[in-house]
């Protein structure tokens, strides 16, 4: 063989060698596993309607052969929960909604009218043959639906995302989440007996997912070390109890999902892991744990500086926001200033009033003041989710005729006659190029970035999660029982203990029944939601508001109701408004009694006030700034009232 001939054949060689090696995916394994997957969940769908048609609808019999179906359904669909979530979460409403309606005002719909989203499938099924007078036509539609939905998952608008690996990735990421927050309480799964039995094969599927993957990825696999990480989990989980209940949830999230979550960030960024979903409009990838404050992001605490990343900048901007919210001169008779209701030495609330005084300086507020700390961490504003920026609320304050009764021109026009405020916003026209002149967005977003740095601390429990502190006993009881008898999980969810679950994107509201006064003579006739958006399903709504810092931010409920926690346990364990004998038709919060004993309800307070932030409050300013109208330098620092 000739040298010319030999050179030939050895290029060639490498020339397929290498096409081989640069081939970043060999899908079919993955692939087939997840198109057969979702065959068998709508071979089972479809064998959960054919039970339903041919069934008596009045016959127990019956019935235990459809929550059979039902069941084993749920099982299969938990083998696709891990794509499924994440893929199409819409339709995924459909295949197991946990609410028969929700009205959704998801971050990247701030700006549009809240959508009706209708809940369908297992969840919906499961409740309905709950109730009475129960019908197949309505029975028959709620699975219907689910398997109609079951198609979109095959659709190549899905299958196609998997031709790379940035889905995996993702989807594994929303999945961790979910494992903290959402698998292990009830959320959707109204058989709470079923809970832990789901979980365990759910997470066993899950392995097989992720071998399939690593052996069609070959090139961005998942490293040994999560592999072997993973098996620890799922080993944990089997040798757990049955009963979600005595499930050690601290546990594994600690030392489980959180150890995962912080394997897989590292992976999104060293895989360059690339993403088009809306899913993670608001998730940060650069974030090293569960328990971390920035890992979403809710507001932008900075408004119109949103862009300003000068240090310098930023601690004129902070000392601005912190003057004006000393400062009565955003009032109408300059004798209020946030600090009058929003005590900062108080997290930011009034503990010492249910709801305080309006401006006419006699009547009282309608509402409680709810705290700012951890605000930025809700996507909408207010109790009623009347707003979707900090922004918008301060101004609403400023202008609002019961709360400071300013008008925007007159505020801006005082604001700029003092000499210090106006040189140094002037200054700061730099850094907003489309504004020629400082307006009431400068104003407001000075005031709402000072605020919300106050929202960047830690509390025990964090600290517990990212293994840089300790708790005792009775708070990790206390964090059990929350996850589980006590179900607060399913409404104010890890990590920030509020109404934004997982991946993050919108706020939820509950209607709780919340009464008047506690003698639980009448529903509080404050409309809520409803004022807001008219759907009768938000008749009484409230947004889920943050449980961090509860032992401080007393009173409690939107009215102020409530002046212990004592009092909001003993709300919750007997029913809401509805379990005390009140009418509340459409209350989300279950009416029966949690059955809590003494010792869970001391626990449940222990684990609550382990959220209590270590925040280190400001001293007030000594003075304000001076103004060139004389009958304004009369302000005094917080107002008067």
């Amino acid at each position: 063989m000739n040298k010319k001939f030999t050179l030939i054949i050895l290029v060639l060689i490498t020339a397929v060698f290498s096409f081989s090696f640069d081939q970043t995916i060999n899908p079919d394994r993955y692939h087939d596993n997840y198109m057969e997957r979702n065959h068998n969940f709508k071979e089972s769908l479809v064998d959960l309607l054919g039970t339903i048609q041919s069934s008596d609808i009045n016959s127990e019999e019956d019935i235990a052969a459809i929550t059979e179906k039902i069941h084993e359904a749920r099982f299969k669909l938990k083998s696709i929960d891990f794509w499924a979530r994440y893929m199409e979460p819409i339709a995924y409403r459909n295949l197991n909604g946990p609410l028969p309606i929700e009205w959704e005002t998801e971050v990247f719909e701030k700006f549009e009218p809240p959508y009706k989203r209708e809940g369908n499938g297992l969840t919906q099924a499961a409740l309905y043959l709950e109730e009475e007078n129960i019908t197949k036509e309505h029975l028959t539609q709620l699975v219907k639906n689910a398997v109609d939905a079951a198609d979109v998952f095959v659709a190549d608008s899905i299958t196609s995302r998997m031709k790379t690996h940035d889905h995996f990735f993702l989807c594994n990421r929303v999945y961790l989440l979910n494992l903290s927050a959402i698998y292990t309480t009830g959320f959707e799964c109204p058989d709470t007996s079923s809970i832990i039995p789901e979980l365990r094969n759910m997470m066993a599927d899950v392995n097989t997912i992720y071998n399939s993957y690593n052996e069609s990825y070959s090139k961005q696999p998942l490293p040994s070390e999560y592999i072997t990480l993973y098996n620890k989990a799922v080993t944990f989980v089997n040798d757990q109890p049955s009963a979600f209940s005595e499930f050690d949830h601290f546990t594994f999230i600690k030392d489980y999902i959180n150890p995962l979550f912080i394997q897989n960030q590292k992976l999104l960024n060293t895989y360059k892991v690339f993403s088009r979903s809306m899913v993670d409009y608001t998730l940060n990838k650069k974030v090293v744990s569960i328990f971390n404050k920035e890992i979403y992001q809710g507001q932008n605490p900075k408004g119109i500086f949103l862009r300003v990343d000068d240090e310098e900048a930023l601690k004129e901007i902070d000392r601005l926001g912190k003057l004006l919210f000393y400062d009565p001169i955003l009032s109408a008779n300059n004798m209020r200033s946030c600090a009058s209701c929003h005590k900062p030495t108080e997290y930011f609330t009034d503990t010492l009033v249910a709801t305080s005084l309006q401006f006419n300086q006699k009547d009282a507020l309608p509402r409680n003041t709810p705290s700012l700390i951890n605000a930025p961490y809700n996507h909408l504003i207010m109790m009623d989710g009347k707003h979707i920026s900090l922004q918008d609320q301060t101004v609403d304050v400023m202008t609002n005729a019961i709360e400071m009764g300013s008008k925007q021109e007159d505020v801006l026009e005082k604001i700029m006659s003092c000499n210090e405020y106006s040189k140094s916003f002037k200054k700061l026209l730099k850094y907003t190029p489309t504004e020629k002149e400082v307006t009431l967005d400068h104003i407001s977003s000075a005031v709402t970035f000072y605020y919300a740095k106050f929202s960047n601390y830690y509390a025990p429990f964090d600290n517990a999660m990212n293994k840089t502190g300790v708790v005792d006993a009775s708070v990790k009881h206390g964090f059990n029982i929350f996850m589980s008898k006590a179900q607060c999980g399913t409404c104010h969810f890890v990590p920030q203990f509020n109404g934004v679950k997982p991946p993050f994107v919108g706020s939820e509201f509950e209607v709780l029944g919340v009464p008047e006064d506690t003698t639980y003579t009448a529903l509080s006739n404050d409309m809520g939601r409803y004022e807001v958006h008219k759907a009768d399903e938000m008749k009484n709504a409230f947004r889920t508001g943050s449980i961090r810092n509860i032992a401080y931010t007393k009173p409690y409920m939107h009215n102020g109701v409530f002046n212990t926690i004592e009092e909001v346990v003993e709300f919750y364990n007997a029913g809401g408004g509805a379990g005390r004998g009140l009418v509340v038709s459409n209350q989300t919060l279950g009416a029966d009694s949690l059955g809590l004993s003494s010792v869970e309800k001391e626990h449940l307070i222990k684990f609550m006030t382990s959220l209590n932030e270590q925040i280190v409050f400001e001293d007030a300013p000594k003075e304000l700034p001076s103004s060139k109208n004389k009958e304004l330098n009369n302000r005094k620092v917080g107002g008067v009232y």
